[in-house]
């Protein structure tokens, strides 16, 4: 059946017939995570991460775009002086938080994210001044990304949603949030189980039962 026609669900904007909302199970966090979603991003119904990152995490926005220098919502979280906001993106000054706690009390923790392949990324944020403005957090791991039917271009490279969960985990360890385990164990569930049943629908279109 041709791909434009087929029935999609609309939370998870996957096709119906492999919707992963059922396996979503969302985990509050103090910190509020904000997705900048690349309309390449968008479009992608079978390997994008960004929509059950979203769907995984209340306390989150997602916002399609480019260019977010002039998007009102962008600026409202930007300008609210109750916020203190910083942009996950590796740079030269960015702050590890492997090792540095970056919440400060009386404010809010928002942590921007770029949901988007790294070359459209840098496009993003050279058009997005106001995001390219905030403070960079980053971090060091050793994990190699669970990503099985996307090539990354490097060993360190995580998808958004495995990002997230890192980030999640040492701001957890840092005191900064206070996430059970069993949030933890389930968070990455839809991401498994959409990496599954794409390599099955790939062994399937090798090997047709007919």
């Amino acid at each position: 059946m041709n791909e434009e026609i087929r029935e999609k669900c609309y939370r998870c904007f996957r096709p119906s017939s492999s919707c992963m909302c059922s396996h979503v199970r969302p985990v509050m966090t103090k910190t509020k995570f904000v997705i900048l979603m690349h309309p390449k991003e968008y479009r992608k119904i079978r390997n994008g991460t960004g929509h059950i990152t979203h769907l995984s995490l209340p306390n989150s926005e997602l916002h399609v775009g480019i260019d977010f220098s002039s998007h009102t919502r962008i600026n409202e979280i930007l300008e609210d002086k109750n916020n203190i906001c910083y942009l996950l993106f590796p740079a030269k000054d960015a702050i590890e938080i492997n090792s540095h706690n970056i919440s400060k009390e009386g404010q809010n923790t928002v942590i921007f994210i770029i949901d988007s392949t790294w070359a459209c990324a840098k496009k993003m944020l050279r058009l997005s001044r106001n995001i390219t403005s905030l403070q960079s957090i980053s971090f060091t791991h050793t994990k190699k990304s669970e990503f099985a039917i996307k090539e990354q271009p490097e060993d360190y490279c995580l998808s958004t949603i495995e990002s997230v969960f890192t980030v999640m985990e040492l701001l957890n360890e840092n005191g900064e949030e206070k996430i059970e385990k069993r949030s933890f164990e389930e968070f990455l569930n839809p991401f498994k189980k959409m990496v599954d049943f794409q390599i099955e629908y790939m062994q399937e279109c090798k090997n047709p039962r007919f």
